[in-house]
């Protein structure tokens, strides 16, 4: 990898110099000679000297791989040119996942409430926590995603409550969980609400004890059916009763209990409480102190969050898995009261939570490091994340104003077959491509945004074939399968006959493993997403470029050598927009 390694040999560089830094290589600006180059501004202060002399200095001292063709001072950049045959050969070289390594990490995402159908709002979680698995696994990392079912909430409760409380029967015209949503909307708008608190309370207990299950699955099999249309996947099911069957939280606070931060004040407000002092892991908190179990013996949310984070982690045993019946992942596993006993003992773990939920992610790796495993906390990462307007509006669900995902998918899936219809009428599958295309349109909104960004998603530009939307990246992946498929036999590759238009679509396709490499480390599919677009727009330059009137880059009518060389980039094109979409869960149709 080009960047990395020009990376490493500054770093070595400036070890020399007497610092011991790591300066991030980016692209050179069109306008400047080279094709990367560094900033050294940030070394005048360090160094004691002007950007420009550390820029010479620097350069005498480069040990430069075999790659440089030239190294050049730029102001206060140090600029590099890489020799064109190797650029071409890089570009050329068919990319394989990472190698593996040592160390497992636990993605929870989706985690939504058995008890109606996914909204808007689910979508995005969805999607970065696929996609950022995905990338992880491509990465070289070990990955095991999981899914947290609450099924003794008071979502779930009030949802079988209302079902019975109406007497309301499924006639199976509408999918179950959007069934289950209606009795839960209906249960909220009812005056008699405050009234039937005892009963919905009955339902709670039973669903603490294990019992209606069956009940909850049931919903939750309807939810699985949008997961599996969203393409996302899935290792384990960890039902919240099967945590309370084993004791998990009375464990973590008995290990809580040892820590001198964590005790039971006798007097003052938080008297008889079990208390946490957060103090020495989040400074310059007004009140440092978090009460874990209350002083009437009910446990709060974020206890129970963090006796689920110490199983995750290996502090706690006491969970068992078996095979999950269901008609969309053969593979997954369930939490059950009976089966094989496992533990993760994952050294990293990332929670895919909205950022409202920050304050309570941060107690969570307070108490790994109150429990004296502060590496562990160091490996706790929240990926938090804005919440989703739909078309300019916000959702609610609990007063029926959310739009579910069924209902997004099939109106993309509608807008996008008008669309193939209108721009290919003779497709030989509309229905399929367009479901692809919708699927493109729907995942990529929602990770090519930073994480803490709003979103508003927009259908019309969502599905436009151009501008920064999956589906402008999906049709640059057909016009380049299009081109392939039409090659018939090649020759030999000539790479003497390169023109800086191949030159230049080969520097574009350089950076792949470095955008899947960034991905993972700042764990944000977003940084892929971006690469993706620039890739496609770089494409679409060369595709479209022209000279006196007429097409530059002919790719099947080029002469032999060229023609083969021009085969090639094209293809290494088309298998890195495939795998770039794939680690994004989106598929790449090979027409539109």
């Amino acid at each position: 990898m080009v960047r990395r390694a020009l990376e490493e040999a500054i770093h070595q560089a400036l070890k020399e110099m007497g610092l011991d830094l790591r300066l991030k290589v980016a692209k050179a600006p069109k306008d400047k000679p080279g094709d990367y180059g560094v900033p050294l501004f940030a070394l005048a202060k360090e160094l004691r000297k002007p950007p420009q002399a550390i820029a010479g200095e620097l350069k005498a001292r480069l040990d430069l791989p075999p790659f440089v063709e030239e190294v050049i001072p730029v102001g206060g950049y140090l600029n590099f040119r890489i020799r064109t045959e190797d650029l071409l050969k890089e570009a050329l070289r068919p990319k394989e996942p990472f190698p593996k390594r040592e160390g497992l990490v636990l993605i929870e995402h989706t985690s939504v409430n058995p008890n109606k159908e996914l909204h808007v709002g689910h979508l995005r979680n969805i999607a970065l926590g696929d996609s950022l698995a995905r990338i992880l696994d491509y990465a070289g990392r070990r990955v095991l995603v999981l899914n947290y079912i609450d099924d003794t909430g008071r979502q779930a409760a009030e949802t079988l409550f209302a079902l019975r409380h109406y007497g309301l029967t499924w006639d199976g015209k509408e999918k179950y969980d959007h069934f289950a949503g209606k009795a839960y909307v209906r249960l909220h708008q009812d005056p008699e609400y405050p009234n039937l608190q005892g009963g919905i309370e009955e339902i709670l207990h039973a669903l603490e004890r294990g019992e209606l299950r069956e009940d909850v699955n049931r919903i939750l099999l309807a939810q699985m059916a949008t997961m599996k249309a969203l393409n996302a996947h899935y290792d384990l099911l960890v039902w919240e009763s099967d945590i309370v069957r084993a004791g998990l939280l009375e464990k973590a606070l008995r290990i809580l209990d040892q820590s001198p931060h964590v005790f039971r004040p006798t007097e003052g407000k938080y008297a008889g409480a079990l208390v946490m002092d957060a103090s020495p892991f989040i400074p310059g908190l007004e009140d440092p102190y978090f009460v874990l179990v209350r002083s009437g013996g009910a446990a709060t949310y974020y206890a129970k969050d963090i006796a689920f984070q110490f199983w995750k982690m290996g502090l706690l045993e006491g969970l068992y898995f078996q095979p999950y019946e269901n008609p969309y992942y053969p593979a997954l596993r369930t939490s059950a009261p009976e089966g094989e006993p496992y533990t993760p003992r994952a050294r990293e773990t990332i929670n895919v939570i909205d950022v409202r939920q920050s304050h309570p992610q941060t107690l969570v790796r307070a108490a790994l490091a109150l429990a004296g495993h502060p590496e562990l906390a160091k490996g706790a990462f929240h990926l938090a994340y804005e919440t989703v307007l739909l078309e300019g509006k916000q959702m609610s669900g609990r007063k029926g104003l959310a739009v579910s995902v069924d209902e997004v998918l099939e109106e993309a899936e509608r807008r996008a077959l008008a669309v193939i219809e209108e721009k290919n009428p003779d497709h030989p599958a509309k229905e399929e491509a367009a479901r692809m295309v919708a699927l493109g349109a729907i995942r990529f909104a929602m990770v090519k945004t930073e994480p803490r960004k709003q979103i508003d998603f927009r259908y019309a530009e969502a599905l436009s074939f151009e501008g920064d939307t999956g589906p402008y990246v999906q049709y640059a992946h057909a016009r380049a399968h299009s081109i392939l498929r039409k090659a018939g036999e090649w020759g030999e590759i000539d790479l003497a006959q390169a023109t800086p238009y191949e030159r230049e679509l080969a520097l574009a396709l350089l950076d792949f493993e470095e955008a899947v490499l960034e991905a993972a480390e700042e764990k944000t599919p977003h940084v892929l997403a971006q690469y993706l677009l620039d890739l496609s727009a770089s494409w679409n330059t060369y595709y479209n470029a022209k000279e006196d009137g007429r097409p530059a880059t002919p790719v099947l009518t080029a002469p032999p050598g060229l023609r083969e060389l021009r085969l090639g980039l094209v293809r290494s094109l088309q298998e890195t927009l495939k795998t770039g979409l794939s680690l994004l869960g989106i598929p790449a149709p090979e027409v539109m």
